[in-house]
Formats: structure tokens, sequence, C-alpha cells
């Protein structure tokens, strides 16, 4: 299952799922900048 959308470098990356998961934390919103290492899903 997608989980985000990611675009670097006027790419999109796609953040899928490779098994089940709760997610527990959403640490970005859309449009936000992320930086180096920054978390953005944290899961249970």
């Amino acid at each position: 299952q997608e989980l985000a959308i990611v675009e670097a470098m006027k790419m999109e990356n796609v953040m899928k799922a490779e098994s089940d998961a709760i997610v527990a934390k959403i640490h970005a919103t859309p449009g936000t900048t992320l930086g180096v290492d920054q978390p953005i899903i944290e899961f249970e």
C-alpha cells in the first residue's frame, strides 16, 4: 500500500509498505520541506 509520495529533484518517489503495519504518527504534512534523516511516518 502506498504511504506517501515524496518529491525529490522534480521526481515523485512513492513510499510503499513492505508489510502490514499501524501508523502511530505522521510527522510531515503536504508541501513540507523535509530535512536529511527527518522522520516522515512513525509506526507502532
